[in-house]
C-alpha cells in the first residue's frame, strides 16, 4: 500500500499577533521631521520665532538674550544681548530686517536683525512686556505687559498711539489681526480675551476662556480666534458676537503655544504635558502626536512646515528638520498594503512588510568610531563628490556642528586636500551648498593658513583658482545688490505715499536718541 506525503503546515501564529496601526497621511508627513537636534541655552525658552524670508533663521528668546539659529546648520548665526533683565517675545517682521522684543526692564525694543543696533526703545509700561508684535502694516508695534495693558506704538516716531487698560491681571498673550493693522488681540491672566479697534480706542468683543490665557491666534481669514489656557483650547467667532465653535481639550497640562501649519490648514498646540498634537482645522481633531523629553514652553515652525523648533523649561531646544521628499513611486511601495474594502480576506487584514535594513555607509561608521579625519576622506572619492556632493556636504555640516571640522582636515593627506578644495571650486556658486561651503572654507584657511606655502604645486594652483572662484562670487552678488537697490528705487517712485512712509521706515530707519543711549554690552 503506498503512502502519499502532503507538506507539513506550520501552526498560524499570525491570528495571534498584535494589530498593525493604522497610518494615515498626516502621520506620514509629520514623521518625515527628521530626528531632533538639541541645543542647549542657558536659560528657558520663552518663545521662538522664524523669520518669514529665507534662509528662514530662528530667534530664540532666552534669559537676557536673542539667539538667532541657523536651522541648517543648528547654530548660533547672531546674538542680541542688549537687555540688562530678561528678555521676552522676541518677533521678526514679515521682511526678516527687524525684530521686536519685551523685557523685564518695562521696555520694548526694535532691533536691525542684519547690525543687531537698537533702533528704538518704546518706554511707557510699568511692568515687564512679555509678548510683542508688529500690525499688519508693519508700521507699528503692539506690546502686552504685566502692567495690565496692551499698547501699540508707532515705528517712526517712537511715541505710543494709543493704550488699552481693560484687564485686570496680567496680559501675556495677544495677536495681530491678519487683515487689519487696527485690531488687536489680547489675552489675560484674568481669564478674559478682548479684541480691540484702535480707530475708536474701544473694546470690540470680550469672552472668557476660563483660564488664565497663554495664548492667541487668529485663523488668516480674521473672522475667527482661538485661545489656549489651562489644558483647554477655544474656538471663537467674531462674527457671530463671539460665539464658542469649539472646545478642545487633549492635553492633560497647561497649554503655552499655538502656532499654524500646512498653509493654515492645521493647528498645533504644545503644552507642558510634553507634547505637540496637531489637529485638522477643518474638524479639531488630533491627526498626529509628536513627544518630547521636557515641558514645553514655546514652539515655532518655518514656511512649509520645513523645520520644527521646540524651546523647553529646561533651556533645551529641539530642531527638527524635514528629510528629503520622497519620490511618489516610492510613496506608492509604501511598508503598509490595505486590502480593499470589497475583497474577502482572511483573519490579518494588514500585511505589514519589513523594512529594508539600510547599510551604513564607510564614512558614518568612521564618524561614529570618531575617526573624522577618514570619514571626510570617504566623501571625498570623486564618485561620492560627483555624483552626490549632499552626502559630502551633510558630513561637513555634521563636523561643523560638533566643532570638529577642524580635526578632519588636519589629518587629510595631500591627495585629499586636492579633492576638498576641487569640491569647494564646483561647488562655491550652488545656492543649496554655498553656505555650508564658505564655513567649511574658513575653518579651511584657519588649519591650513601657515602650510600653503608647504602644499603640492596642484594644491597651489586650486588654492588660487578657489580665491579667484570667491572674488568672481564676491562680484555677482554686489552686481546683485546694485540692481535690487536700482529696482527698489524705480518701484519707491511709483509707490503711494502710504507705501513711501512704509519703505522710508524699512530702508532708512537709524536709530532714536533713546536706543542711542541703550548701553550695548555684545557677549
Amino acid at each position: 500500500m503506498s503512502h502519499i506525503s502532503y507538506p507539513f503546515k506550520k501552526v498560524n501564529k499570525s491570528v495571534y499577533q498584535k494589530p498593525a496601526s493604522v497610518l494615515t497621511e498626516d502621520n506620514i508627513y509629520w514623521k518625515k521631521l527628521g530626528q531632533p537636534v538639541l541645543v542647549k541655552e542657558f536659560g528657558a525658552i520663552d518663545y521662538l520665532d522664524f523669520s518669514p524670508v529665507e534662509p528662514y533663521y530662528f530667534a530664540a528668546t532666552c534669559s537676557v538674550r536673542i539667539q538667532i539659529y541657523d536651522p541648517i546648520t543648528k547654530t548660533v548665526a547672531k546674538n542680541i544681548s542688549k537687555f540688562v533683565e530678561a528678555a521676552y517675545g522676541g518677533c521678526f517682521r514679515n521682511d526678516g530686517r527687524l525684530l521686536v522684543a519685551g523685557s523685564e526692564e518695562a521696555a520694548v525694543k526694535l532691533f536691525d536683525v542684519q547690525s543687531k543696533n537698537v533702533l528704538r526703545v518704546f518706554t511707557g509700561h510699568t511692568g515687564p512686556v512679555h509678548r510683542t508684535f508688529f500690525t499688519k502694516d508693519q508700521t507699528k508695534v503692539i506690546s502686552f505687559s504685566d502692567d495690565k495693558s496692551v499698547c501699540l506704538w508707532d515705528i517712526a516716531t517712537e511715541e505710543k498711539i494709543t493704550n488699552f487698560s481693560e484687564h485686570a491681571d496680567y496680559v501675556r498673550a495677544g495677536a495681530p489681526s491678519p487683515v487689519s493693522p487696527d485690531l488687536i488681540l489680547s489675552g489675560g491672566y484674568d481669564h478674559a480675551v478682548k479684541l480691540y479697534d484702535c480707530r475708536t480706542n474701544e473694546t470690540v468683543l470680550s469672552v472668557n476662556h476660563g483660564c488664565p490665557v497663554e495664548s492667541t491666534i487668529f485663523i488668516p481669514s480674521g473672522g475667527l480666534f482661538i485661545s489656549a489656557g489651562g489644558t483647554e483650547i477655544k474656538v471663537w467667532d467674531i462674527f457671530n458676537g463671539g460665539k464658542l465653535l469649539a472646545n478642545i481639550s487633549q492635553h492633560h497640562k497647561t497649554v503655552t503655544t499655538l502656532r499654524l501649519s500646512s498653509n493654515s490648514s492645521r493647528l498645533m498646540s504644545a503644552s507642558l504635558d510634553r507634547h505637540v498634537k496637531i489637529y485638522d482645522i477643518s474638524t479639531f481633531k488630533v491627526v498626529h502626536n509628536i513627544d518630547f523629553p521636557n515641558a514645553i514652553l514655546s514652539m515655532a515652525i518655518s514656511e512649509n512646515d520645513d523645520v520644527l523648533a521646540v524651546g523647553m523649561i529646561d533651556g533645551v531646544i529641539s530642531i527638527r528638520k524635514r528629510e528629503q521628499p520622497v519620490r511618489h513611486s516610492e510613496e506608492k511601495k509604501g511598508l503598509y498594503k490595505f486590502a480593499p474594502d470589497h475583497v474577502q480576506t482572511s483573519s490579518v487584514d494588514v500585511v505589514v512588510s519589513k523594512p529594508k535594513v539600510e547599510k551604513s555607509s564607510n564614512f558614518e561608521k568612521h564618524l561614529r568610531k570618531m575617526e573624522f579625519d577618514k570619514a571626510l576622506s570617504d566623501v571625498l572619492k570623486s564618485y561620492v563628490a560627483v555624483k552626490y556632493p549632499e552626502k559630502t556636504i551633510a558630513l561637513i555640516q555634521e563636523m561643523l556642528r560638533r566643532k570638529v571640522l577642524h580635526v578632519a582636515l588636519d589629518g587629510l593627506s595631500e591627495k585629499d586636500i586636492g579633492s576638498l578644495l576641487r569640491f569647494f571650486i564646483k561647488n562655491l556658486g550652488e545656492t543649496r551648498f554655498t553656505r555650508t561651503v564658505i564655513d567649511a572654507t574658513n575653518v579651511f584657511v584657519d588649519v591650513f593658513e601657515n602650510q600653503i606655502k608647504l602644499f603640492s604645486e596642484q594644491n597651489l594652483w586650486l588654492c588660487n583658482s578657489l580665491q579667484e572662484e570667491i572674488k568672481q562670487e564676491t562680484d555677482v552678488c554686489k552686481r546683485a545688490s546694485e540692481l535690487e537697490g536700482a529696482i527698489g528705487l524705480l518701484l519707491s517712485g511709483a509707490q503711494t505715499n502710504t507705501t513711501k512712509d512704509i519703505l522710508e521706515i524699512n530702508d532708512i530707519l537709524t536709530p532714536s536718541c533713546k536706543a542711542q543711549k541703550e548701553i550695548v554690552i555684545d557677549v
